[in-house]
């Protein structure tokens, strides 16, 4: 019996201690590291030695991200074979960029020239972008994936908290709206500028104010503290990006971009005045751009772009008005299938993408009419202005003419007195 336990006990400390593994195969680990220079490049080292020269070095990986099957990478380190060895491999983000807070599971294989080989212990890495003192704030998401983290360096409690809320009135409406929720835990990076954002990126774009990293259920975004209202809308529109994306995740489809668009800019809330101006000028002047256009990338012309985003609000509208919930999340599981864009919405709607385009437009006449109307009364109201203009200038000239005349009446009167 005595025999038994010390056998398990032996057994427990092999697989328990990476030493006494190492000693087993002829090779030990002397040390081993990871040191972050966020966010170009993560370095990791590794000392062993061995009875033999060690002949090979590898370091494999796993990200921690949604995939579409397990991903196990690997990387061959530098290092001069002998007994003893540093080796070194330098994972380059210029290839494949980590987003702030991605966490990386890590181990080494070493092998020595007499075949001995020995696979250490799994680590963690945590790419943190460390230039910054970041506090956080936790809620509870009540359907899915459990948690949402907001991080922060800049601003007071109630700067975060008024972010927290909104995204929390943004993923109750995303699911009251759309029936989707997010499926994994969501970690949210506030820096508190634009230039700070892009910083943490590897190659932003010189526009970039905010992005989704769906894949990783993260966003990172530029919010100051005296941009608030604005920033409340930025992180609902991303973060309604990344629950589509999560809902929708799937090897085998992608959404059409109006449709993607549409669903962010629609859970912002009401459709802001710059868009909706031109919109409206576009239905007057019929201008619109076609719904099978809107499904590849929008225009990069500032004006093209407006429209782009303000028609994808509208088709997005008019679908949730006319059609309800229910056959929204059935459009969104159908793409995640695979389906075509004119068959998901040919099964679900009854129309393709051109019968789209001509149903939604039949629905614009009222506001072809109301925003006709306020522009041809625009004309009328300058001119009624510039009437009631003259009007009061010839009035006034009266009132000054009759009050120059008394004036001197008076005096001349007081003189001959």
């Amino acid at each position: 019996m005595i025999k038994r336990i010390a056998l398990i006990i032996s057994v427990l400390l092999l697989l328990l201690s990476p030493s006494l593994v190492a000693a087993e195969a002829g090779i030990t680990i002397i040390a081993s590291d990871v040191e972050i220079n966020f966010p170009s490049q993560a370095v990791f080292t590794l000392e062993a030695e061995s009875s033999a020269d060690i002949a090979d070095v590898r370091l494999y990986y796993q990200v921690d991200k949604m995939n579409y099957v397990e991903v196990v990478s690997e990387g061959w380190a530098d290092f001069t074979p002998a007994n003893k060895v540093t080796a070194r491999w330098v994972w380059d983000m210029r290839q494949a960029s980590l987003p702030a807070g991605a966490e990386v599971t890590y181990w080494w294989v070493v092998e020595d020239a007499e075949g001995n080989k020995l696979k250490t212990s799994s680590l963690i890495m945590h790419f943190d972008d460390d230039r910054f003192s970041w506090r956080s704030l936790t809620s509870t998401v009540p359907q899915g994936g459990g948690e949402l983290t907001l991080f922060w360096y800049e601003g007071s409690d109630f700067f975060a908290q008024e972010l927290m809320n909104a995204c929390e009135k943004g993923l109750a409406r995303l699911t009251e709206d759309i029936g989707t929720y997010p499926e994994r835990p969501i970690k949210i990076y506030i820096y508190a500028s634009t230039t700070d954002l892009q910083e943490a990126m590897i190659f932003p774009q010189e526009w970039t104010g905010g992005v989704a990293f769906t894949e990783f259920s993260t966003i990172a975004i530029g919010i100051s503290p005296a941009r608030l209202d604005w920033g409340k809308r930025a992180l609902v529109h991303e973060l309604t990006h990344l629950v589509v994306h999560q809902a929708t995740f799937s090897p085998y489809g992608q959404l059409p971009l109006w449709l993607d668009e549409g669903l962010a800019m629609y859970n912002e809330g009401k459709l802001e005045p710059q868009y909706r101006t031109r919109l409206e000028e576009a239905i007057l002047e019929d201008k619109l751009i076609s719904v099978r256009s809107l499904c590849s990338p929008f225009s990069a012309e500032p004006e093209k772009a407006y429209l782009s985003y303000a028609q994808s609000y509208s088709l997005v509208e008019y679908l949730l008005d006319n059609y309800g919930q229910d056959r929204m999340l059935d459009l969104l599981t159908l793409l995640k299938e695979g389906a075509t864009y004119d068959e998901a919405l040919t099964k679900v709607y009854g129309f393709d993408i051109d019968g789209l385009d001509a149903n939604w437009r039949a629905t614009l006449t009222s506001q072809t009419v109301i925003a006709n109307e306020a522009r041809q009364s625009h004309p009328a109201l300058i001119a009624l202005s510039a009437a009631l203009a003259t009007v009061l200038i010839l009035w006034g000239a009266r009132v000054l003419k009759r009050h120059a005349f008394w004036r001197s009446s008076r005096k001349s009167g007081e003189e001959g007195t």
